[in-house]
């Protein structure tokens, strides 16, 4: 059965800092703190399409910091989720996003008694000269005991990251990876910096101190880290934000585009087929896949093929039921 979230953002609400890159606003395209009566009527209205497509859901509160924001309308819309778990079976639970400092034994009691599932930290760096410059409020050690906690609950835990912060390297991002690794979450989100206006990270870019990955810089990052965390059976369920035209406006810089999932996945599917040519002599060949696999090994306007022309080999791209990735020389077909 197809899972999918029920996402509700809650703009800035609890958050403590003002961190370098945040305008939850632009990102979330939200404009008022939604109310449980709103929760109520949002869940009530999708119920019926859920059910009818064989979907089921958690309610996700994302956008801002959710257990630091007043712990009287916290409970009010966790008790509008709760009861739209019990009454419709479209539903399987309730997830959350927030900050590593706004984790601790008695605020995972409450989530717990209301029906939390999952908990996503918004820790974005695991280098705290990183956190420090983005005005995040928080230290890599932070990160590592709310996980533990969360874990400690039976909470699934998710990990956010961000690349191409101030001050951050695609080296540090790596070894956030790593580290996020150690924390073993269910999911990961990777998001890279998009610079926007009205932020601290907006004033370093128009001056000209900060500048952020380039977007092939990125892809390629992003393709490694996409990589990493699969191969530790670690699913990564966002890969850069959602399209916005709210985003579109009011970005300067950064990395961000509606389809960067499949152009990174492409640049992974690009990597292997890279790695199994380089011990075969240039020429002409053949790499058979699965019709799911197409666009991803071609690359999005034909990327892959052009590279790989570049490198010394001409490749045809076919469809065969069943296959990953298989290359042959065209002569042996």
């Amino acid at each position: 059965m197809k899972q999918t979230n029920i996402s509700i953002f809650i703009p800035h609400i609890g958050c403590p800092h003002k961190c370098s890159f945040c305008d939850q606003r632009t990102i979330s395209g939200a404009q008022k703190p939604p109310s449980a009566k709103d929760v109520t009527a949002l869940l009530e209205s999708q119920a019926a399409h859920l059910t009818e497509r064989g979907i089921r859901a958690e309610t996700a509160f994302f956008g801002g910091s959710f257990t630091a924001i007043p712990r009287g309308y916290m409970t009010e819309l966790l008790e509008a989720a709760s009861a739209a778990v019990k009454r419709f079976s479209c539903y399987s639970g309730i997830r959350c996003s927030t900050r590593p400092d706004c984790i601790s034994e008695e605020i995972l009691d409450i989530l717990k008694d209301y029906g939390m599932t999952a908990i996503e930290l918004g820790a974005q760096s695991m280098s705290d000269e990183v956190l420090k410059a983005n005005e995040r409020g928080h230290t890599a050690e932070d990160v590592r005991k709310a996980a533990a906690l969360i874990k400690q609950s039976g909470i699934e835990l998710g990990l956010q990251m961000m690349t191409g912060l101030y001050k951050d390297t695609p080296e540090r991002c790596l070894e956030t990876a790593d580290e996020f690794i150690k924390l073993k979450p269910k999911t990961v989100r990777v998001y890279p910096t998009v610079i926007l206006k009205n932020t601290r990270l907006g004033e370093l870019f128009k001056s000209g101190e900060y500048k952020s990955f380039g977007f092939d810089e990125t892809v390629d990052l992003c393709a490694k880290l996409l990589r990493k965390f699969e191969r530790n059976d670690i699913k990564v369920i966002r890969l850069g934000l959602h399209a916005s035209p709210d985003v579109e406006r009011d970005k300067l810089g950064g990395v961000y585009h509606p389809a960067l999932r499949e152009i990174v996945e492409s640049r992974v599917v690009l990597r292997e087929i890279t790695e199994r040519l380089k011990s075969l002599p240039k020429g002409e060949y053949t790499i058979f896949t699965d019709k799911r696999n197409i666009s991803r090994t071609i690359g999005q306007k034909r990327e892959n093929i052009r590279r790989l022309f570049e490198l010394g080999y001409n490749i045809e791209v076919k469809e065969r039921a069943g296959e990953t990735l298989c290359v042959v020389p065209k002569e042996e077909i």
